[in-house]
């Protein structure tokens, strides 16, 4: 972790962050239902419970829920630190899918390894029942918060 995060970050909105509601997401977090379990500065987990409709025809999780995982944690890990109002994107990200996920918990937990002013690249451990199921890496971008028109 970069040594300036825990001087940029925001208990607050980390706070309701970790507390909110899956469904207050919005959009596909929000229907898969991601909860995020742990935010701390420059960290942050998140899960989704692996039900039946999320498995492809040979019983394995979709390769695509793991992916949307770690694409929401690779963002929102970014929200803490950064200055209010800012907006980050996730400009790409790679994943390595290690082993097939048939059920129980998912969880994603992405730390940022370099902070700047417009890009972060943070690093992601997906884990279901204990096991390492996929690594990834991505880059965000920020862009700076935009003054309403006058």
């Amino acid at each position: 972790m970069p040594p300036d995060l825990a001087d940029r970050f925001d208990p607050a909105l980390a706070a309701r962050m970790q507390g909110a509601d899956p469904a207050s997401a919005g959009g596909l977090p929000a229907f898969l239902g991601i909860e995020v379990t742990e935010c701390s500065p420059g960290v942050l987990a998140a899960r989704v419970d692996v039900v039946p409709a999320l498995l492809t025809p040979f019983g394995a999780a979709h390769g695509g829920v793991l992916a949307v995982l770690v694409d929401h944690v690779l963002g929102a890990v970014c929200y803490p630190v950064i200055p209010r109002g800012a907006w980050a994107a996730t400009t790409e990200f790679k994943v390595n899918y290690l082993a097939p996920v048939r059920e129980g918990i998912l969880e994603a937990r992405a730390e940022i390894i370099a902070l700047g002013n417009r890009i972060a690249v943070v690093c992601i451990e997906a884990r279901s029942n204990g096991d390492r199921v996929g690594l990834a890496q991505g880059t965000v971008t920020i862009r700076a918060p935009i003054p309403p028109p006058a």
